[in-house]
């Protein structure tokens, strides 16, 4: 092999073991941040269970943000976040709200330990609120999706469509329904339903 080759070879090989590093590292961080949150996690841990050194952990990414910002990016590429592009082909808006809500509940219960660590440490640490932005605008967009059939129908203003539709999409109103009622999704659902429906009008 000809130096030229073998100096090609030797810078291919670097990046691809830098490549890989970087997602090791980056799935150590993801399993911590489901099993413990962000606030403790600490860098030994993720270069313990990546194995690598600390110092290669800080190489890839120097500042918090960039970490975060690489774990949200690599789970929900793995995990999609609910496509709001279905329901609105759904023209009714209790039917178009049933089945968003029968795809969020089905995605928090396959998600919530991860969802629970996130809403905790969003609380107390603003870089995770930050890196969270395209997370909040997502759930932004399902709500509009949502409200939208609402208005067609009714003309209603958004001000409290816009808060019933939150309150149903909420994490936490999924946690406090299923988790402490003790009621199944479907039950969940078909309250929330309910609840959007019978809404005040002003």
């Amino acid at each position: 092999m000809s130096e030229t080759k073998r100096g090609k070879y030797e810078l291919k090989r670097r990046a691809e073991l830098q490549e890989e590093n970087r997602r090791r590292i980056t799935e150590a961080a993801v399993e911590l941040h489901t099993t413990v949150g962000v606030a403790r996690t600490t860098i030994s841990e993720i270069a313990e269970r990546a194995g690598v050194q600390r110092r290669t952990v800080y190489n890839h990414f120097p500042h918090e943000r960039d970490l975060l910002t690489a774990c949200m990016g690599h789970y929900w590429a793995i995990n999609p976040l609910p496509d709001p592009g279905p329901w609105e082909e759904i023209s009714d808006p209790e039917a178009r709200l049933r089945s968003a809500l029968g795809d969020v509940y089905a995605f928090y219960g396959r998600h919530e330990r991860l969802l629970a660590n996130f809403a905790a440490d969003a609380h107390v640490n603003p870089t995770v609120r930050e890196v969270a932005e395209p997370y909040y605008r997502h759930w932004e967009r399902m709500r509009d999706v949502l409200a939208a059939a609402w208005e067609a129908r009714d003309g209603q203003q958004r001000s409290v469509l816009g808060a019933a539709l939150d309150l149903a999409l909420d994490f936490q109103t999924w946690r406090t329904l299923v988790r402490r009622g003790g009621i199944g999704d479907e039950q969940a659902v078909g309250l929330m339903v309910e609840m959007v429906r019978c809404r005040p009008a002003t």
